[in-house]
């Protein structure tokens, strides 16, 4: 069960969990959040003091830095990041390290009423055994995605210190916000300058992931007419009613994340805020394919519009931008990243599994952008909530992984070649 790397992956979980690097939606920095620069600046001194190379910090606050190559082969980057989801409570995380898991219900120290069983999460009661990593029970643990973050420096650290291991040229990056969606900008594809990437930024153990959702962001606002309530009749228009009326009127048996699982898409109201002379909704439109955004965008229009019909004195605007794209639509022309992964994994042993993500990763931008990125497991489960666990041997098979990707790039380059 025990493997070379299981010691290592947990030492870094348990220590990288334990800083606060929470990303914050509402802040318009770069980060989000100054305390994301605690985790960027102990990588960047990490990276450092293991040997890597071109180690910087870029002007979009991803942190860089080149695994030289030790025989010929494609440029091969990895990505992980940093910040933590703006969901739950990630402020005073408290890891701690359940050995040798014995296949019955976990409790958590400080809040004794929640409980993780296998019963209710089947992978769990397939790590008999292993050891799992969580938190106390009143804040997520944050493997999302420090998990990765935990995998990508043991990789780096092993193929420093091991020269003969022969690979390409590898360039890793840890990037900031990843959970609100602003971790990859147009420059990073530049600033990586590889042939292909991976995230690791995936859940169960065989995970090799090319398709995403694709995204775009809605903003309604609500202007009223607001007056002194005691003068009102006739002359006040309450935005909150409105703001009502337009939520009660989209979507609630259908469309919605608690409605729909595999390849549905949703429109999720994720935020109300204001009173009743100003309102703003935000939502989040997510689909597979383009035809079924673009039915969403007009669904969510068309609300808004009949809304504002029954009130002409009120002003509602929709504004809806784009936020990343189901990576398949490039993976798809050329699955070479993919299908290293797969042949990887297959030699661990475990049967590749892709399934589409119900979300996006840094690797949906980054595709977009031209740099083919399809996504690797790490191991977390039940991710932003109370409940998240890993199992440290799930990591160190996400390990072995990378490691033989970048082999197997390399041996492909030499048959080519020859």
């Amino acid at each position: 069960m025990q493997s070379r790397f299981d010691q290592e992956l947990e030492d870094r979980l348990v220590r990288y969990t334990a800083i606060d690097s929470q990303s914050d939606e509402t802040s318009p920095s770069t980060p989000s959040t100054q305390i994301q620069f605690d985790m960027l600046n102990l990588l960047r001194d990490e990276l450092n003091q293991i040997g890597a190379q071109d180690v910087e910090m870029t002007g979009d606050s991803v942190v860089v830095a080149t695994i030289p190559g030790t025989a010929p082969g494609p440029t091969v980057g990895f990505l992980a990041h940093v910040d933590t989801a703006p969901q739950f409570n990630a402020t005073g995380v408290k890891p701690r390290v359940v050995k040798g898991y014995n296949g019955g219900d976990i409790t958590f120290p400080d809040n004794p009423d929640l409980v993780l069983s296998p019963e209710d999460h089947p992978y769990l009661a397939e790590k008999i055994g292993h050891d799992l990593i969580t938190a106390s029970g009143t804040t997520l643990l944050g493997a999302d995605d420090k998990a990765g973050v935990s995998i990508l420096m043991t990789m780096a650290r092993h193929l420093i210190e091991n020269q003969d291991i022969p690979h390409g040229p590898i360039r890793i990056a840890f990037t900031p916000d990843e959970e609100i969606g602003r971790g990859v900008t147009e420059q990073l594809p530049k600033d990586l300058g590889v042939d292909f990437a991976y995230t690791l930024d995936g859940q169960q153990a065989g995970e090799i992931e090319y398709e995403s959702f694709s995204a775009d962001r809605a903003v309604i606002r609500i202007e009223g007419v607001s007056i002194h309530p005691g003068l009102a009749k006739e002359k006040m228009v309450n935005a909150t009613h409105l703001a009502a009326k337009i939520v009660q009127t989209l979507p609630q048996a259908t469309m919605t994340p608690e409605t729909t699982d595999g390849r549905e898409g949703f429109i999720h109201v994720t935020d109300m805020n204001g009173g009743s002379s100003e309102m703003e909704i935000k939502l989040i439109l997510r689909d597979f394919e383009m035809d079924g955004l673009e039915a969403q965008r007009n669904i969510v229009r068309q609300v808004c519009a009949a809304v504002q019909a029954t009130e002409p004195r009120a002003t509602i605007s929709c504004d809806i931008s784009h936020q990343y794209r189901n990576m398949r639509y490039w993976l798809e022309n050329d699955m070479t990243p993919v299908e290293l992964a797969r042949d990887a994994c297959r030699e661990l042993g475990i049967e590749p599994l892709s399934v589409p993500i119900r979300g996006g990763t840094d690797g949906s931008r980054l595709t977009e952008f031209g740099t083919p990125c399809p996504n690797i497991f790490t191991g977390m489960q039940c991710v932003h909530g109370p409940l998240e666990w890993i199992s440290v041997q799930d990591m160190a098979l996400a390990t072995e992984l990378c490691l033989s990707v970048v082999a197997k790039a390399a041996q492909t380059e030499a048959n080519g070649q020859g």
